[in-house]
């Protein structure tokens, strides 16, 4: 590929009024005005003085201006410029949109959830955002973990340096997702830098299997919530007992879980499917060096006695190749690698394979991390914690709008990343031509993901 002119006849100018760089923004924004975003807003927030009039417009301009693709304030400008004022109304500055969300307190931070739990809710009424749950048989995932979310400077409220020494803000998410359909997220919070990774994780539970309980869902098995050993404590397990939810829990390797691992026997273990695994079709069975076990134990035994919850204990052991220099000579017998998680779920719903397998798909939260950190989380925008926290929320319902829009169009982009969905569908560069009092987007031709109508 190449200029079809040299330089010298090539220009440039800023000068056509006509012009929309988002038009996929028109069907997305249709969505969220049908799910309710901005009579939310409108109805639970309670932001004080003139910086929280009209606080469901500022909160859409906020999540269009991030499903556009804007990580900061200052970006919020995309939604003013060509044509956009004849396509959306009451599109607000950024200078005023920076005022809202300094006005933010903690109490507003958790309005601000309230309406992100409300508008997930009617999402899923509207759009087959988690349409496979409407099958009895598939498990509904809830995946609680961390993430620290890189900062510079000492002016940001909070930040420190935590599990990763790296000075940030942490973020705490809980998303949900079944094998067919992609996750979403359904409970947010943002904490210290400096906080370690189970703070809040039980209120943090608790509100997301809530959220959970309200999607629209026919599956009769109950929740399953995963999380990795940092997890691991009564009030997290607890919060998700209580709330009707099994738990996948890894477990720490100390003393007690030491012992109940010696005493599984050698013919307990069974072999998977893991990495470089093969399939033996006379057998039917995996030829790999991965095998799993389980034994039954109740978790926080050390504690009294209303704090013990009854349970599994799944292994997995893979050989221990990277023997340090220090070991001396090779071992006469196989060491190995121990992986242990807890779960509360009913052995005839999931074996001990099959428990291991769903356990080990926890993964896919990083890729929500990933993603949210490849859009309006590449930066938290103000100096000020409170308006940080509620940048999370406001990211957290743009990543979920533009997942919902996506499943609209068909499973080709059902389960892709938000850059994927914003390339393809939302940053369409769009003319605006009036004609009879009838406004008409002249898109692209032979735009290579056009839909159909």
């Amino acid at each position: 590929m190449q200029l079809c002119h040299t330089s010298r006849a090539t220009s440039a100018v800023f000068d056509d009024p006509n012009l929309v760089s988002a038009a996929g923004l028109v069907p997305v924004l249709a969505l969220a005005r049908s799910a309710g975003l901005d009579e939310l807003a409108g109805e639970h927030l309670s932001v004080p003085s003139d910086k929280g009039a009209n606080a469901g417009l500022k909160v859409t301009s906020l999540v269009a201006g991030m499903v556009a693709g804007a990580d900061s304030i200052d970006d919020m400008a995309l939604l003013r410029h060509g044509a956009m004022g004849r396509v959306f109304k009451n599109a607000y500055a950024p200078s005023t949109l920076g005022s809202f969300l300094r006005a933010f307190t903690f109490g507003h931070v958790r309005q601000l959830d309230a309406v992100a739990s409300r508008f997930l809710g009617r999402l899923a009424e509207q759009t087959p955002l988690t349409g496979a749950a409407h099958q009895p048989t598939q498990r509904v995932m809830v995946d609680v973990d961390d993430t620290i979310i890189e900062v510079h400077g000492y002016a940001k409220q909070g930040s420190g340096y935590g599990y990763s020494g790296v000075r940030g803000l942490n973020a705490l998410l809980a998303t949900v997702s079944t094998t067919e359909s992609a996750p979403v997220v359904v409970a947010q919070r943002l904490r210290k830098g400096s906080c370690g990774s189970p703070r809040g994780a039980k209120r943090l539970v608790a509100d997301a299997l809530k959220t959970v309980s309200q999607l629209p869902a026919g599956s009769t098995l109950r929740p399953l919530v995963r999380a990795d050993s940092a997890f691991y404590g009564h009030p997290t397990v607890a919060a998700a007992v209580r709330a009707g939810a099994d738990v996948s829990i890894t477990v720490r390797l100390d003393a007690t879980v030491k012992t109940a691992i010696a005493a599984i026997g050698n013919d307990a273990w069974t072999m998977i499917e893991y990495t470089d695994a093969v399939y033996d079709e006379q057998t039917r069975t995996w030829v790999s060096r991965a095998e799993v076990a389980e034994i039954p134990f109740t978790a926080f035994a050390a504690q009294k006695k209303a704090n013990h919850v009854p349970g599994r204990l799944v292994v997995r052991r893979i050989p221990d190749l990277n023997h340090s220099s220090k070991d001396g000579q090779e071992t006469l017998f196989d060491t190995w690698r121990f992986h242990a998680f807890f779960t509360t779920t009913d052995p005839e719903v999931a074996d001990t394979v099959a428990a291991d397998k769903t356990h080990r798909a926890h993964a896919i939260i990083e890729q929500v991390h990933a993603d949210l950190k490849n859009s309006a989380l590449a930066h938290l925008p103000s100096a000020t914690f409170t308006a940080n926290a509620a940048w999370l929320v406001l990211a957290v319902m743009a990543f979920n709008l533009t997942r919902a829009a996506a499943t609209i169009t068909g499973p080709a982009l059902a389960r892709a990343t938000t850059a994927t969905i914003r390339r393809k569908l939302i940053a369409v560069p769009a003319r605006i031509a009036s004609s009879a009092r009838r406004v008409t987007l002249h898109l692209p031709t032979a735009w290579p993901w056009k839909l159909p109508g």
